[in-house]
């Protein structure tokens, strides 16, 4: 049977169809995953999949100049290391945790094996993915199109979705290296947004207290997002 519905809980693991959870048991094992952890790394095989419960764990590029960008990000929706079920064994990107907390480590090959053998969890495998395409995809266009206060309201309301708190341990300098853009901007939309009684922002430390006001300031991006979520992965597991 699955897993029990949890706020701690990952989702994935909560709708894997109940023969596949019942074989994937075993091999979970809960990890401690701490800040900066690096999970994966481009063009390097790992021998596991992380499904996040209360950690965050941020997808990264960096180019050949240092420069870095956020493209995507897993919190306990989802899973680290996809890559491994769509045949190449690698990624482009750095899976690295950007807040601290617990997950569940497997197998790569134990999901592969299940994954290959198993027609619903396959299913629902390739829903994620394209619930992680997604957010890829419009995490590119909205970093291109949209001005850094929606950007910034885009990455908090994400943020908040993947976490049991209004109140983000964060810095500005980690929120601009995810929106790849100057510090000094980040600082100014965040003054922006505190002006206007949405957020408090102390050093390392940024509280929502009008999430309503924060949504309508956002732009699209986060509810296209959103809604693919919901759209693609059911509430309970695919038969």
């Amino acid at each position: 049977m699955a897993l029990p519905v949890i706020n701690e809980q990952n989702r994935l693991l909560t709708i894997i169809p109940a023969g596949a959870f019942d074989r994937l048991l075993p091999h979970l094992q809960k990890v401690r995953l701490k800040l900066g952890d690096l999970l994966q790394e481009p063009h390097r095989e790992t021998a596991y999949v992380y499904f996040p419960t209360t950690a965050i764990i941020s997808l990264v590029y960096m180019l050949e100049s240092g420069a870095s960008a956020e493209v995507g990000s897993v919190g306990r929706e989802g899973m680290v290391g996809i890559s491994h079920l769509l045949g190449g064994g690698t990624a482009l990107s750095f899976a690295v945790v950007r807040a601290a907390g617990h997950g569940y480590q497997l197998d790569a090959n134990i999901l592969k094996t299940e994954f290959t053998h198993c027609e619903p969890l396959r299913r629902l495998m390739l829903r994620y993915m394209q619930v992680v395409y997604t957010q890829v995809a419009q995490t590119a266009v909205c970093n291109r199109g949209h001005a850094i206060d929606q950007q910034l309201c885009r990455w908090l309301l994400s943020t908040l979705d993947r976490t049991m708190s209004n109140e983000l341990v964060v810095t500005q300098e980690l929120v601009a290296s995810a929106l790849g853009v100057r510090r000094e901007g980040i600082t100014e939309a965040a003054g922006r947004l505190q002006r206007a009684d949405i957020i408090r922002y102390r050093r390392g430390h940024i509280s929502v207290i009008d999430r309503a006001a924060l949504e309508a300031r956002c732009c699209e991006c986060y509810a296209v997002v959103k809604r693919e979520l919901a759209r693609l992965l059911p509430d309970e597991p695919l038969r």
